[in-house]
């Protein structure tokens, strides 16, 4: 469900140089000059280990359909290029279905018919559900070195009927599929003093659209500071609604989920340093929080969740822990599976015995019946890792799926 914190503040380092959380490269192949025509993209390739000549383990279950939708993520190809793979619902057979010459660095799915919208090369680009009819819809043109924000296509984002791709691209972008234009929605450009040039103010950048499609959460940048929060948009009134922080929080870029009525978004925050820990409800009608989990747990502790998820049952699900700081930091921490009453509070029980440590990202059954994480093969990798599929009923075992993927996501 989400787009990982650590990758994005990677982005906005190497692009703006001035955020305060700079993220190290993992272990895989560095992409060539040739193979890479922005920043965004080289950066996403340093983050993606190679998986080449990796084997495939086959789950530990005989079931034909594991899995109760396709998964989709990025991996790299066989040449160390980064690219969007499907596993099928037999949780074995894995299928590429882009194969660029330069690294893929944000995609979606539709939910409405299974198309696959991706950003290389600074295109964005479009594939049928089985892979087929590759076809251009925006082309972002070369991509100034000096000027990356602007210049710079990325994170496409479907709306639930699939008619709509939101971007971002010197502003917010709206993108009709069945009309082939694109309408720039929030866009609020200021002079760079130094160039004379205009840039945007604030980078729009699409995450996810509300269940009932009226909202599009974004997170909102400033270029060339650490100004980073998030916001959501209304489609009908083309209006933005900015999160506002509550005991310290500051929302951005993971942890968040929609409610299933779209009414609020749950923020769980799993890291202390630059963003304080906690859990929050945020009503998005005002932007006004309400806090779940407060930072402070006591006894020099402090309340790290991540990845909440309101189930169809009414329950919260959410991964959970109580730690003190060192020196003020806590990173990689050791977490658990939680279940808890909406407040996050009321009856909450650890539903397995694991611990999951250096948790890079999750993807929640519709059902919640089980989870999908993806766990740093190393401490110096931010984005990804290896996926498995831990049940939330602990008395079945963990299934393993594929050697490395991020961005992790259902499709129909």
């Amino acid at each position: 469900m989400k787009k990982n914190f650590y990758p994005f503040m990677a982005l906005l380092v190497l692009v703006a140089t001035a955020l305060a959380c700079a993220s190290p490269f993992g272990d895989g192949q560095p992409a060539s000059p040739d193979q890479v025509e922005t920043i965004v993209v080289a950066t996403l390739q340093a983050l993606t280990p190679d998986s080449s000549g990796g084997e495939i383990p086959a789950p530990t279950s005989a079931l034909t359909e594991l899995l109760p939708r396709l998964l989709y993520y990025i991996n790299n190809d066989g040449v160390g290029i980064a690219q969007v793979f499907r596993l099928e619902r037999d949780g074995t057979t894995v299928t590429q279905l882009t194969f660029e010459p330069s690294a893929v660095s944000s995609y979606d799915v539709s939910m409405a018919e299974g198309s696959i919208v991706y950003v290389a090369n600074n295109q964005l680009l479009l594939l049928n559900a089985d892979g087929s009819g590759r076809r251009m819809l925006v082309d972002g043109g070369p991509v100034d070195p000096n000027n990356q924000f602007t210049t710079s296509l990325s994170s496409p984002v479907f709306s639930p009927n699939g008619q709509t791709i939101a971007y971002s691209n010197k502003g917010l972008i709206l993108y009709s599929v069945s009309t082939g234009v694109s309408n720039i929605v929030l866009d609020q450009p200021v002079v760079d003093p130094a160039t004379g040039a205009n840039m945007p103010s604030e980078m729009d950048i699409p995450q996810e659209y509300s269940p009932d499609g009226t909202k599009l959460l974004l997170t909102l940048a400033i270029p060339n500071s650490d100004g980073i929060s998030s916001g959501v948009y209304y489609t009908a009134s083309n209006s933005l609604v900015r999160l506002s922080g509550g005991d310290g929080a500051r929302v951005c870029c993971s942890g968040q989920a929609w409610t299933f009525d779209s009414s609020a978004l749950y923020v769980g925050i799993p890291f202390m340093g630059m963003f304080a820990p906690g859990l929050w409800r945020v009503d998005v009608s005002t932007g006004n929080m309400t806090t779940l989990l407060p930072t402070e747990a006591g006894g020099g502790n402090f309340n790290l969740a991540d990845e909440p998820y309101l189930a169809p049952d009414g329950q919260l699900y959410f991964f959970f822990a109580s730690r003190p700081a060192s020196d003020g930091f806590i990173d990689n921490a050791p977490l658990q599976i939680v279940r808890a009453a909406p407040n996050g509070v009321t009856g909450r029980t650890v539903l397995r015995p694991e611990t999951f440590e250096s948790l890079n990202e999750a993807l929640w059954a519709p059902d919640a019946s089980f989870v999908i994480v993806a766990r740093a093969p190393s401490d110096s990798v931010y984005a990804g890792g290896v996926l498995e599929l831990y049940y939330t009923d602990a008395a079945r075992s963990m299934i393993p799926l594929v050697p490395f993927g991020q961005q992790l996501k259902w499709g129909p």
